[in-house]
């Protein structure tokens, strides 16, 4: 009887518009956080090969850790996806016909925007994975096989992957487009996730609002930081690279 009422629960979560928002905002909550945490890992590159290096041994010699973490992402990412594209279909369908012009008043570019920035973001997560994770050698548009770079104690060198990859400008150029849509996404994802989630009073609203925009802006400095130092010279001395 539990289990029946446990599967009638989830069953209307997912077809109530209320539902898909709490799917929404709690799989966007998540992914959040992996955004940051990946931005922490990442920043480790201006600690020196030593250190990005280790860190990526860690996870690549720690694969029962990092699939899990990674079909968990996936998951959410699927739902998320689906659940903003059922409310986008819901909305427009709700929305009253015969406004001969749309013009939005008071709505935030980046909410505006919200939907098709999160489509182009997924594309650019997609090229970044095939990039960076998968080392597919016909995207880095650098001749080179990343899979074969070792370092001096027999690790992957992720320093000189990212390094070598960050040195074509259309990789930088393309890289800090698709970091700034993702994060024009999260900047109104972060202050959208609690009102979908029932938290967002007027008291408080618009102090989230801009606290979600100030940390979005941070979170793509932080990404953006990476290729251009390395577009600037960062990294060359240690590869004795021209």
């Amino acid at each position: 009887m539990v289990g029946w009422h446990a599967m009638n629960m989830i069953a209307h979560l997912f077809k109530s518009s209320l539902g898909k928002k709490y799917i929404m905002a709690i799989t966007g909550f998540f992914m959040f956080l992996f955004v940051i945490a990946h931005l922490v890992g990442n920043l480790q590159i201006f600690l020196g090969p030593e250190v990005i290096n280790r860190y990526g041994n860690f996870l690549q010699t720690n694969l029962e850790l990092v699939w899990p973490a990674r079909l968990i992402l996936l998951t959410f990412l699927v739902l998320h996806i689906w659940s903003a594209s059922k409310l986008s279909i819901e909305n427009k369908a709700a929305r009253p016909e015969g406004y001969a012009v749309y013009q939005p008043i008071g709505s935030a570019y980046a909410s505006r925007t919200m939907f098709m920035s999160g489509i182009i973001a997924f594309f650019f997560i997609v090229y970044h994975l095939l990039h960076y994770t998968a080392e597919v050698k016909y995207v880095n548009l650098t001749g080179q096989n990343f899979a074969t770079f070792i370092d001096a104690q027999g690790r992957h060198d992720i320093f000189r992957m990212m390094v070598v990859g960050f040195n074509n400008g259309w990789v930088c150029a393309f890289y800090i487009v698709g970091v700034g849509l993702l994060c024009l996404h999260l900047s109104h994802g972060a202050s959208s996730m609690f009102q979908s989630m029932g938290w967002n009073s007027d008291a408080y609203r618009p102090f989230l609002a801009n606290a979600g925009r100030i940390l979005a802006l941070l979170i793509f400095i932080g990404y953006a930081s990476i290729p251009l130092s390395i577009l600037c010279g960062y990294g060359r001395q240690h590869l004795n690279l021209p």
